[in-house]
């Protein structure tokens, strides 16, 4: 694929994210992307509104604001199969790509050898626990080749097809994702970082965090079912 030719696209599910979409769209702006398909799952704040009229000033010929089922997954979906980008980036309402990234994701998909990839993730706050945390969780990815949507995931529109987008579970959807993605072809750890929030590590304590996240992975791996672990994870929030 010649890189004059590749379409990047963004994708964000949205639910409740009238205090963060604001920002993360402003940051889109001057990345030059052909495509910004804003996926909400029934919000009840300002999120649709601000979606809408971010795409009316900015980009009223390729952005969309479409309506999706509550859950990531779904969500993801419904925006994932109707963009018409080449490239597609699954993007949180509260992480900011890097100011290159659409050189670092045309890099990377240019050939033909790599069918998707990620970004490294930092916090917003880059010390501390937020510094530890970060790395770890990019230390990890590369060294198993499974991503979080934190980090940012990039796929070919073509590959997303082909592996029917990603399975309609209420947990651990990204990392099902990712490893059904790996098992297709080669897949790339970029080192350029994306910025997230740290709000959720916050809530509960970063310590608590860790140890909830890791304890849902290892019963996931297990064989417990997401719709179980979803259960539970409602129960101890």
């Amino acid at each position: 694929m010649n890189t004059t030719t590749i379409t990047i696209g963004v994708i964000i599910p949205t639910l409740n994210e009238a205090s963060t979409l604001s920002a993360t769209l402003s940051t889109l702006t001057p990345l030059n992307l052909d495509e910004v398909i804003i996926v909400d799952g029934g919000s009840q704040d300002r999120t649709v509104d601000i979606a809408r009229g971010h795409i009316k000033a900015t980009c009223p010929m390729t952005g969309h604001v479409i309506s999706a089922g509550k859950g990531r997954a779904r969500q993801m979906n419904a925006g994932g199969f109707s963009a018409k980008s080449d490239i597609l980036v699954f993007l949180h309402a509260d992480t900011h790509l890097p100011q290159n990234a659409r050189e670092v994701i045309e890099d990377m998909m240019s050939g033909s050898k790599y069918i998707g990839g990620r970004f490294d993730v930092q916090f917003e706050v880059d010390r501390g626990y937020a510094w530890l945390i970060s790395r770890m969780m990019n230390w990890r990815s590369r060294w198993s080749q499974i991503f979080t949507g934190d980090q940012t995931m990039c796929i070919r529109r073509i590959t997303f097809q082909e592996l029917g987008g990603f399975s309609d579970i209420p947990l651990m959807e990204d990392i099902d994702f990712s490893y059904r993605l790996k098992q297709l072809g080669p897949v790339k750890a970029l080192k350029s970082k994306v910025t997230t929030s740290f709000r959720r590590w916050e809530q509960q304590g970063p310590l608590r965090t860790i140890i909830q996240m890791w304890t849902f992975r290892f019963l996931y791996w297990l064989g417990i079912s997401p719709e179980r672990l979803n259960q539970f994870y409602g129960t101890i929030r």
